[in-house]
């Protein structure tokens, strides 16, 4: 899909690689509707991208969790530019470390992480059905096909979002609805950071986790491998190419790769004893 002169809604666009995504998408014609539950950030994001291109971005502070918000949004996009076509589901929370987390925790993240793409779907797709295309990318993460140290709400709701992108992809692929599936390791942005200043020791060894893995990218860099996987309607964006070896090795040996991923844990659990090491 060519996204000139096409409608899109990102959410989680405030920042990071959703205003990153809303910028790009500006640049190569596209309306955007930037929402963010940080109204700010998403209104600082539209006035940079209409500074450039007056009057194609527009702001809105949404819980995109939350289906009213969501059909707000839509509703809003289809008011100042037209129907939807291409729907960014980018919010993420990062949640809380351990298997202590409560039932509020995880609420919580399957609300933003899975639910929020589930909602926008039901509400987006059977009129791109209707009208025979549209797309849908969704921002899941490396701990969506491999894990994430840490945090177990934010691996299993992340894993649970492949699986429902996947499920998009062949259910409606036939009736002209494209789906990709971002799942990006390091990425310099606050949801990385997050865990190294929660003063948790476990969410700062996750952030070490991650960070010693591979390259920290820019989020410019992931929206420009965004726009390029929906111009060829790939499904799988990968911008670390060494999360495909990892998968591919998991799915080889699964055993082996349990065992790898355990010594990586107890070297994060002596992090976390000797902070300095």
């Amino acid at each position: 899909m060519k996204v000139a002169g096409r409608v899109a809604i990102v959410t989680g666009g405030g920042g990071g690689i959703g205003g990153a995504l809303a910028e790009e998408l500006a640049a190569h014609g596209a309306r955007v509707v930037v929402a963010d539950l940080d109204v700010a950030g998403a209104q600082t994001v539209a006035d940079k991208i209409n500074a450039a291109a007056a009057g194609f971005a527009v702001a809105a502070g949404a819980d995109v969790s939350d289906t009213a918000c969501i059909r707000g949004l839509i509703a809003l996009a289809e008011q100042r530019f037209g129907p939807v076509d291409l729907y960014f589901a980018n919010a993420g929370t990062v949640g809380v470390p351990g298997l202590e987390a409560s039932e509020a925790d995880w609420d919580r993240s399957i609300d933003v992480n899975l639910r929020a793409h589930i909602r926008a779907a039901q509400l987006l797709i059977p009129g791109w059905v209707e009208r025979g295309e549209g797309y849908f990318v969704s921002t899941a993460s490396a701990a969506g096909l491999l894990t994430q140290i840490g945090s177990a709400t934010y691996s299993v709701t992340k894993h649970a979002a492949v699986g429902f992108a996947e499920w998009l992809a062949i259910s409606y692929g036939d009736h002209g609805v494209r789906v990709s599936c971002l799942c990006p390791m390091g990425v310099n942005t606050e949801l990385l950071y997050a865990g190294e200043k929660s003063g948790d020791p476990r969410g700062v060894a996750a952030t070490r986790a991650v960070t010693s893995a591979g390259e920290v990218l820019e989020p410019a860099q992931i929206a420009r491998d965004v726009l390029a996987a929906v111009d060829e309607e790939r499904f799988l964006i990968l911008p670390h190419a060494t999360v495909l070896d990892m998968f591919r090795q998991k799915a080889t040996d699964y055993d082996r790769w349990l065992r790898g991923m355990r010594r990586l844990q107890s070297r994060v659990d002596r992090s976390m004893e000797s902070p300095e090491s």
